[in-house]
């Protein structure tokens, strides 16, 4: 139990890491980091690279935004499966529509709560 949460800690503080060096030295947004990461994800994903890496690294490979690419190539593929090139598209949205609805809905909450800068 204490090896997972290592390697979980390792592998998410190491994705964290790579995202900073990258954010320093090539002078990228978070708007950017943010696209590149899910990018990232998606590829490796679509290699098959990404789900050995949740079951080896567990929440650190979960939690990052990495995992998002993840998610959209997967629920991509199981419907391009059932339904075609049209299943692409709706597998997309389908797996990740709570994850995004949840973003919205806390996004605009957060906005009602707290005043905003500038």
């Amino acid at each position: 139990m204490l090896a997972m949460f290592f390697w979980s800690f390792m592998i998410g503080g190491l994705i964290c890491m790579i995202g900073q060096l990258i954010m320093d030295t090539l002078k990228l947004t978070p708007g950017h980091m943010l696209s590149l990461f899910v990018v990232i994800g998606a590829v490796l994903a679509g290699l098959g690279l990404y789900e050995p890496l949740i079951d080896f690294a567990g929440a650190g490979a979960t939690i990052p935004i990495t995992s998002f690419g993840n998610s959209l190539v997967k629920g991509a593929m199981a419907e391009a499966d059932k339904h075609g090139l049209v299943g692409v598209l709706t597998g997309m949205f389908e797996v990740t529509s709570s994850g995004i609805s949840a973003a919205i809905v806390f996004g605009f909450i957060g906005a009602l709560i707290f005043k905003p800068k500038g």
